[in-house]
């Protein structure tokens, strides 16, 4: 069993910065592959990026160039970097990860971008 916490999210003018950070515990020695997520309101849960155990990274399209993920392995964090950001971005973020054979999901937190 994987647990994650996510923290981070808030409220953001368009063109600022927010850092989310998901937290696991637990089964974390297994964890192979890390990721985010996101979910606007009455849209689907759509990729954001990705980051394995070998360091391989990778990013939706309209995130790349604003968008980090990084990884923190002493403290079995994954961190989310967001820059440059958009009203588009608003959604809930959540952290997504797989240990083994099984995928598990963080609570979300909200991301809201606007003036």
């Amino acid at each position: 069993q994987v647990q994650l916490v996510e923290s981070g999210g808030g409220l953001v003018q368009p063109g600022g910065s927010l850092r989310l950070s998901c937290a696991a515990s637990g089964s974390i020695f297994s964890i192979s592959v890390m990721r985010w997520y996101r979910q606007a309101p009455e849209q689907q849960r759509e990729f954001v990026a990705i980051i394995t155990s070998a360091g391989y990274t990778n990013y939706l399209d309209s995130v790349k160039g604003r968008f980090t993920i990084s990884k923190d392995n002493p403290k079995n964090t994954v961190a989310l970097q967001m820059n440059s950001l958009k009203p588009e971005d608003t959604a809930v973020y959540f952290c997504n990860v797989v240990a083994g054979t099984l995928s598990y999901w963080g609570q979300g937190t909200q991301v809201t971008v606007s003036s």
